[in-house]
């Protein structure tokens, strides 16, 4: 076989909806759309700054979208590719993107499906000039009324109610990673045949680890159950975690969730005060509640440091949280010395009685 006896993601989904007799075949339909979509955007990040040679200027002229933060072409580009390989199929009510700040009504010339679906098409795009993995998330949930344009509210439901996500990743291969709720599975594409192959079957993260990964820079805006936590992992095999850890910051949500998925590990994005208006940095519709979804159907746990993530209600469509996911017993260790620690210091082992504003030894 062309595949080695390997699945495709179209067997995959078949199989998939056998499962389910009274599956119609459109949430299928809607993975395929997706899928293709990042297949097209993989083809032109990897084209990288020769992209530009074509007329796309994918790769400059950044500008800023809805939400204060620097657009480069390639992300406007990105959300142009879901919009066209979804809007048409049936599958889909209505769209909600990272790039846009209201959902995405369809052209009136399409069927109105039973799904919505909302997707940070680029995540990562910062890491583009410096050539470092970046990816696509999505997020499936259904309508709330089908074949009808869709309110806004209708795509502010909790992440237990999401019936598929995924993401893909553009590395040195290309691959996507997905779960319809029966376990997380990664497909590889094959770049001759242009199909993707299941090569990572029911992936599971070790509910132990020795890495975190976090952005240090931010440690001044800590709360204290984070200070404490970091601060245990960095004394090592002297401190009271009796064990040295290693410590990874990519800066992208998707090749982060990745490696953890591969090897293990706790990612977080805590709150902190750096910006007190928000509750977090990453959002929930279209990040957190996603790989949320992907990491407990593997094993891991997912807290926005004091609760599940999928537990939680969204209130706005670029809602943000603080996210903290892996391991299992790393994300409950720090939920825990969120439910413990005093709110505004602790007693560190590396640098004594420190607060959120001051240390001292």
């Amino acid at each position: 076989m062309p595949t080695d006896g390997k699945s495709t993601l179209t067997q995959f989904l078949i199989e998939e909806r056998r499962r389910h007799p009274s599956a119609t075949g459109d949430l299928n339909g809607l993975i395929t759309g997706v899928s293709l979509a990042c297949k097209a955007i993989a083809r032109k990040v990897a084209y990288g700054a020769l992209g530009a040679a074509s007329g796309a200027d994918a790769f400059t002229a950044p500008q800023v979208n809805v939400q204060g933060e620097e657009q480069k072409a390639l992300d406007v580009l990105s959300n142009t590719i879901f919009l066209r390989a979804n809007e048409w199929g049936g599958h889909v009510a209505g769209m909600v993107s990272e790039e846009m700040e209201a959902p995405y009504t369809l052209p009136p010339q399409h069927p109105r499906g039973k799904y919505l679906l909302m997707f940070d098409p680029l995540d990562g795009s910062s890491n583009i000039d410096v050539n470092v993995t970046v990816g696509s998330i999505f997020s499936i949930v259904r309508a709330v009324t089908p074949e009808q344009d869709p309110q806004p509210q209708d795509f502010l439901q909790p992440g237990t109610e999401q019936v598929c996500a995924g993401y893909a990743i553009y590395g040195p291969a290309t691959m996507l990673v997905l779960t319809l709720g029966n376990g997380t599975h990664a497909f590889t594409l094959e770049p001759q045949l242009g199909e993707w192959v299941l090569s990572h079957p029911n992936l599971r993260i070790p509910a132990r680890t020795r890495e975190f990964a976090i952005n240090a820079s931010n440690s001044r805006f800590w709360e204290p159950a984070v200070k404490r936590y970091v601060d245990e992992c960095l004394a090592g095999s002297a401190g009271p975690r009796g064990a040295d850890f290693n410590m990874r910051w990519i800066a992208s949500l998707v090749a982060e969730t990745h490696r953890i998925l591969m090897r293990g590990g706790v990612f977080m994005y805590p709150r902190d005060t750096k910006d007190p208006v928000k509750a977090g940095r990453l959002r929930l519709l279209y990040e957190a509640n996603p790989i949320s979804f992907l990491i407990e159907q593997a094993g891991g746990g997912a807290s926005t440091g004091r609760r599940r993530v999928m537990e939680v209600v969204p209130e706005s469509l670029h809602q943000r949280v603080g996210f903290i996911f892996g391991s299992t017993e790393e994300v409950e260790r720090i939920e825990g010395y969120h439910r413990d620690e005093p709110p505004q210091s602790y007693h560190s082992p590396l640098f004594g009685k420190r607060g959120l504003f001051a240390a001292t030894v």
